[in-house]
């Protein structure tokens, strides 16, 4: 039997599985990793954390596991997109990444836009300047921290730097690259073009490869330190969310995966470029070989159901220590006894800004509809719909570009609720499904490693024969009828609050 790794080096800590080649995970290990926001919209890790917690999880899951390192076949590595690392001529980190979440370019993204031109984007790499992306970050520090910049001989994102100090090798493959905002998306190359037009040398930029191509292997020093053995292959593998596809079987049209975690994500396949000619959705390149992906993301999913459960949740979580349960599923059981719209009441789940399909840091959160009627399950049950009405406008979009959405896999927060389930099919006027792997991105990371060692012979068998559907969820027809009234009012109201969300923005800044 030969074993598969996964590693993802997430915002949160640095995930890693031990898999067998039939897909079971044998262990897993997990090490917090700190965040750091030295100001008001600044989000920064240091690279060495992802390090010790990488070295410390894979000697955890070698050594409680049992299995022969001989046996442990490839290494795939997965990690949150965008974040930006940057090294020196002696390869030493410069300064703490920037992360994806950080927001304090917005004036370089203007900047990027006007000197580039909206168009030339669309042409060139496919997506708008937004302040999640790579590039942004880097114009921050020629602007800000020229003295640094000046030092950059490299730039990397979190699982490549970590792929740097596993095998020695320079490396990105396209599914992470295809998210810095300086990649041909269309032709799976760094946008000469653009980096030239943004005064941006490409040296600093490493090769590029596919996701399930061996990019390097394990040295002396880390397998003295884990038990791996030296020359062990490291794969390509994949941005989080292209792995969290991966090990969800969207590897093929027709299939949508929408992941509500902290953000919430909608993941359409496609086997030829689709790029939406407003950039209300991003085109990337998917972890299948020659393939791509349509992605819309709402940065505050989970996340708002987490403020929920934090404001109102008092009671639920000192019940649910009392009684060793989770304090999420009293919470939906109160929101199951509120019926389908709320009673009129509609939530904006815009705490931290929108990205897809606004593209507006200043949007706000919002409860319209208030009256003395609503109580505490009222207002949860309409979170979980604002929510979800914000997930379907990115499936929207894609149905408008002529996208099938034929089933909707769901995992995270909305798929362990039966009540979040439903709404969500209710929602979008789709089958439901849930699936039986349950390890995120580590595991997709995982089968990528496989195929790029041989054990499986190509991404789609590997997800086809290992992923497999647990139940299914269908729309209730009279439901649909009433959620399409309540989402064509909560289409309306963004539009209308934002002279709004503007001006207390302009207010917070001046006031505090």
């Amino acid at each position: 039997m030969k074993y598969l790794v996964g590693i993802d080096v997430g915002t949160s800590g640095v995930k890693t599985i031990l898999a067998n080649e039939r897909g079971a995970v044998v262990t897993r290990a997990f090490k917090e990793v700190p965040l750091y926001t030295p100001h008001p919209n600044w989000a920064e890790q240091d690279p060495e954390d992802w390090w010790r917690g990488t070295v410390d999880t894979l000697r955890q899951a070698i050594a409680s596991s049992g299995v022969d390192p001989a046996a442990i076949a490839g290494i795939g590595l997965s990690g949150q997109m965008h974040s930006a690392v940057l090294l020196d001529e002696n390869s030493r980190v410069l300064r703490p990444a920037i992360l994806w979440c950080d927001t304090r370019t917005t004036e370089q993204c203007r900047w990027i836009t006007h000197t580039a031109g909206e168009q030339h984007l669309v042409d060139w790499v496919s997506n708008p300047a937004l302040e999640g992306f790579t590039a942004p970050k880097l114009i921050w520090v020629r602007d800000h921290e020229p003295e640094t910049f000046d030092r950059v001989r490299q730039v990397l994102l979190p699982k490549d730097y970590i792929r740097f100090r596993m095998t020695g090798a320079y490396a990105m493959e396209v599914s992470d690259a295809a998210g810095t905002l300086l990649f041909d998306v269309r032709n799976r190359r760094w946008s000469h073009e653009l980096m030239t037009a943004l005064g941006l040398p490409e040296y600093i930029m490493p090769p590029v490869y596919e996701s399930t191509d061996v990019c390097g292997t394990v040295t002396k020093e880390l397998a003295d330190a884990t038990g791996l053995l030296p020359g062990t292959p490291v794969v390509g593998g994949g941005a989080d969310n292209t792995c969290g596809a991966v090990g969800t079987g969207i590897v093929k049209p027709g299939r949508v995966l929408a992941s509500i975690g902290t953000s919430g994500v909608i993941f359409a396949h496609t086997d030829d470029v689709w790029v939406d000619p407003g950039l209300r959705v991003h085109t990337f390149c998917h972890s299948v070989p020659h393939r791509w992906y349509l992605m819309g993301v709402m940065l505050f999913a989970g996340g708002s159901f987490r403020w929920v459960r934090d404001t109102f949740g008092e009671l639920e979580a000192s019940v649910s220590r009392l009684i060793d349960s989770d304090p999420y599923e009293l919470l939906t059981a109160e929101a199951d006894q509120a019926p389908v719209g709320s009673e009129g009441l509609i939530f904006l789940p815009y705490l931290m800004g929108e990205r897809t399909p606004h593209k507006d840091a200043n949007a706000k959160g919002a409860f319209v509809g208030l009256t003395g009627r609503h109580t505490k399950q009222h207002i949860v049950r309409s979170v979980m719909e604002g929510i979800t009405f914000a997930m379907r406008d990115s499936i929207e979009i894609m149905r408008e570009l002529g996208l099938s959405v034929a089933e909707v896999r769901t995992t995270g927060g909305g798929a362990r609720s039966a009540l979040w389930r439903q709404i969500q099919a209710d929602v979008y006027g789709a089958e439901v499904a849930t699936i039986n792997a349950e390890e995120g991105p580590a595991f997709g990371a995982a089968l990528l490693a496989g195929v790029g060692v041989g054990l499986y012979p190509s991404v789609e068998t590997a997800a086809d024969d290992i992923v497999r559907v647990v139940s299914r969820t269908e729309p209730d027809p009279e439901a649909m009828k009433r959620y399409e009234d309540f989402y064509h009012v909560f289409r309306s109201l963004y539009p209308a609050l934002k002279p709004g969300f503007d001006r207390l923005t302009d207010l917070v800044r001046r006031h505090g």
